[in-house]
């Protein structure tokens, strides 16, 4: 279980969103009202979790959260949750990474992620192709963070890494999810998906 004193969460938002058009996906507003990435910012608010954004786009400079870098640049969302482990480095036990792109993510389904029990890495694994919901994950940032440095580190400029098989090299726990929380995971990645 992570103290949330002792947890950042990242925003992921350096995506190029084609699918959607190049849009900034954070920016669009929720189906209750508030842009993406504001609707994050107030749930972790809520749990009095600092957080940051993950990634740099020009549409995102009036939101006033400070901007990692992904580090190294150009090998995908790997890239960010190295920069964001290695900004939590000796400042926070956990991190959580989570997309700009999903809209409806409760506080509650938040605090189930906090509340899981210790592990290297936490996350939700979906059950129609079981794959992990690296876009809704926890990781324990010390022990996590040579094993992603490593792996950003073999990727070259271009090749992107998987952030799937990271959590399978981290041994990543299932959050276990019923059918209603999963739905809350749902990801805006086209414009059809905005009207699911």
């Amino acid at each position: 279980m992570a103290d949330r004193a002792e947890v950042v969460a990242g925003i992921f938002v350096g995506g190029e969103s084609t699918r959607m058009g190049g849009v900034a996906k954070g920016l669009l507003s929720s189906p209750d009202g508030p842009h993406i990435v504001d609707r994050w910012r107030a749930s972790f608010e809520a749990l009095r979790i600092p957080c940051v954004l993950v990634g740099r786009r020009d549409e995102y400079a009036d939101v006033p959260l400070e901007a990692l870098r992904d580090a190294p640049a150009g090998i995908g969302p790997l890239g960010g949750v190295v920069a964001l482990l290695g900004y939590a480095r000796g400042r926070y036990r956990h991190a959580i990474t989570v997309g700009c792109d999903m809209p409806r993510v409760s506080v509650g389904l938040i605090g189930r992620l906090l509340a899981a029990p210790d592990a290297i890495a936490v996350a939700p694994r979906t059950v129609a192709d079981g794959r992990w919901e690296a876009m809704f994950a926890r990781y324990d940032v010390d022990a996590a963070y040579e094993i992603a440095a490593t792996r950003a580190s073999e990727a070259s400029p271009g090749a992107p890494r998987s952030l799937q098989g990271l959590l399978d090299a981290l041994h990543c726990v299932p959050l276990r999810l019923d059918a209603s929380e999963e739905t809350l995971l749902v990801d805006w990645d086209t414009p059809a998906d905005r009207t699911r």
